[in-house]
C-alpha cells in the first residue's frame, strides 16, 4: 500500500503469521485465521495458505495421522497433488480445482501426503466450525469438481455455497460461501453477495483492491454483513487469484486447541485423552507409512472460549 492509500474504515485487513504444519517434518504455512483480531468469518475458523513450494527443496507435505473434532476440513489446491487417507476409509487425492471436504463430527483422524509426482505444492487448507447441534455428527467425506463460471473480467469456481448463479451441491451445516476467483489483468469484478454474510477475500496472487482497500498477497480482507456487492480490482499485469469466503456471523463461542474445536476446556481435555489412549473415538488410518502424531501437552491453564467482536452497521451498503 502506498503512502496515499488508506484502508476504508469498513474493511479490516488481516495479515498472516508464519507457522509450522504437521509435526517434526513440518512445512511452513501462512495463517490468517484465527488471530487475535478475528476468530471466524461465518463458520470459517481456520485458513492456512501455502506455496508455491518447490517440493525438491521443501520436502513437500507429510502430515501423519492426526485427529479432529467439531469441524469440517476443506482442502483446495492451486498446484500439486495430496493423498488423503482417513479413518472413515476414504482414500482420495486432492487436485487443483477439486474440493475435498471431510467432516470430523465426534471424531475422525486422517493423513495428508504430497504425491511423488508433485513438484510444486500450492494451495489453502480451511476449517469450518460445526454448530452445537451438529458437532457430534457422523464422520463424512465429500468430493466435488466445480465447473468454472465465466465472469466479466475473470472467472469463479464455487466449491461451497452460491455465487454468480452457480451453487455447489456439497453439504454444510451452516450457510457458507467458498470460491476461487480469477481476475484478469487490469480488470474489475463486481460480485453480488448475500447481505446476511460477512466475507473474507484471501489474496494468492495479484495487486488487488477490495472496495478500495489494497490487499497484498497472503493478506485477507474482511467485510462485515450488510454489503450486497463486493468489488475486486486487479491492478497487476498478470491475473490475480483469490479465495472468497463467507457466511452469516457464527454466534457460538468456541474453544480451539491443536486440531480440536469444542465449547469447553473439558471437551478438549477429553478429546486429547481419547487420542493419546488410541480409543475408538477417532478410529485408525490404514495405509500411512509411519507413526501417528502425538498430541501436544495442554497449557497449564484453562482454555477460554473465543468469539468474534459484535458486527457493527458500518459494512451496510
Amino acid at each position: 500500500m502506498s503512502a496515499t492509500e488508506a484502508t476504508p474504515p469498513d474493511i479490516e485487513v488481516l495479515t498472516p503469521r508464519d507457522v509450522p504444519l504437521g509435526g517434526p517434518r513440518a512445512m511452513r504455512v501462512r495463517r490468517t485465521l484465527p488471530q487475535r483480531a478475528r476468530t471466524l468469518i461465518g463458520a470459517w475458523c481456520f485458513a492456512d495458505h501455502y506455496g508455491p513450494d518447490d517440493v525438491a527443496a521443501s520436502g513437500g507435505m507429510d502430515v501423519a495421522p492426526h485427529p479432529h473434532i467439531g469441524l469440517q476440513t476443506v482442502s483446495w489446491l492451486f498446484s500439486g497433488e495430496i493423498e488423503h487417507r482417513d479413518s472413515l476409509g476414504a482414500h482420495a487425492f486432492v487436485r487443483p480445482g477439486e474440493l475435498n471436504l471431510m467432516t470430523s463430527g465426534h471424531g475422525i483422524c486422517h493423513s495428508e501426503v504430497s504425491t511423488p509426482a508433485t513438484t510444486v505444492l500450492h494451495g489453502v487448507q480451511l476449517w469450518v466450525a460445526l454448530p452445537e447441534e451438529h458437532r457430534d455428527t457422523a464422520r463424512d467425506f465429500q468430493h466435488h469438481v466445480p465447473a468454472p463460471v465465466p465472469l466479466n473480467g475473470g472467472e469463479a469456481r464455487v466449491f461451497l455455497g452460491t455465487l454468480a448463479g452457480d451453487t455447489s451441491p456439497v453439504r454444510t451445516f451452516t450457510p457458507l460461501l467458498g470460491a476461487e476467483l480469477r481476475v484478469d489483468p487490469g480488470a474489475t469484478l463486481t460480485l453480488g453477495v448475500d447481505a446476511a454474510f460477512e466475507h473474507g477475500v484471501l489474496v494468492d496472487t495479484g495487486d488487488v483492491l477490495l472496495d478500495g482497500a489494497a490487499l497484498r498477497p497472503a493478506e485477507l480482507g474482511y467485510t462485515e454483513p450488510g454489503r450486497t456487492t463486493l468489488t475486486l480490482t486487479n491492478r497487476a499485469a498478470e491475473p490475480a487469484r483469490l479465495v472468497l469466503l463467507g457466511g452469516p456471523p457464527f454466534d457460538e463461542e468456541i474453544v480451539m486447541w491443536w486440531n480440536f474445536i469444542g465449547r469447553t476446556n473439558d471437551d478438549i481435555v477429553r478429546a486429547r485423552e481419547a487420542w493419546q489412549a488410541e480409543s475408538d473415538r477417532f478410529g485408525r488410518v490404514e495405509g500411512y507409512d509411519g507413526d501417528r502424531l502425538p498430541a501436544p501437552v495442554l497449557p497449564n491453564a484453562t482454555l477460554s472460549p473465543r468469539k468474534n467482536p459484535t458486527p457493527s452497521t458500518k459494512g451496510q451498503r
